[in-house]
């Protein structure tokens, strides 16, 4: 695979390219086409940007990095929302964050095969299924920050609890305006 940066230096391609001019006046017209389409392909495919990870090449992996107990690379996998949870959380309990990582990994040491289906892309949101450990499908979040796909738990936490919360509130508005209805007396001002 050919490794090229945007930032190469062109003084460099260009003396290249003259050296390579005197042999292409020598050249046959079916020669210097191929050399000239040849240096185009390169050209495009150097400047060509390189496209983030999907969801699911994220996942993968995360997984591949979890059995290789490379936790400095599932970290850099995590959203910067996760990575401040469980720094919280380590803190408070004392240990480190790599043994956070360990302990909330979406599965556990002893699952030996993963299996993820229904990538789903919304916006800078996405989700895909994950089979655990009593075979029942979860989903798994993620959030597209720092230009490439990462997981979110700690996003979908807080999501979780301010659907509980909204869910409260809908219950206490609907109990309180269920309790006018019922004929509940009302103190009046008179005493």
């Amino acid at each position: 695979m050919l490794m090229c940066s945007r930032s190469a230096d062109f003084r460099v391609i260009l003396f290249v390219l003259s050296v390579i001019q005197k042999g292409i006046y020598k050249m046959r017209f079916w020669s210097r086409f191929i050399l000239v389409f040849t240096v185009a392909v390169l050209a495009i495919a150097c400047g060509a940007p390189k496209q983030p990870a999907s969801p699911k090449e994220t996942f993968k992996t995360y997984v591949l990095a979890l059995k290789k107990k490379d936790y400095t690379t599932v970290k850099m996998l995590l959203s910067s929302a996760t990575m401040k949870m469980h720094e919280k959380e380590a803190k408070a309990m004392g240990s480190t964050v790599d043994d956070i990582v360990k302990r909330q990994s979406l599965f556990s040491d002893t699952q030996t095969n993963i299996d993820f289906r229904n990538e789903k892309v919304d916006g800078e949101r996405a989700t895909i299924e994950v089979k655990n450990q009593a075979n029942r499908w979860e989903s798994v979040p993620f959030v597209f920050e720092d230009n490439q796909w990462k997981i979110d738990t700690a996003g979908a936490a807080d999501k979780m609890n301010n659907d509980i919360e909204d869910e409260q509130k809908r219950i206490f508005d609907e109990l309180r305006n269920n309790s006018t209805d019922v004929g509940v007396p009302t103190p009046s001002p008179e005493g």
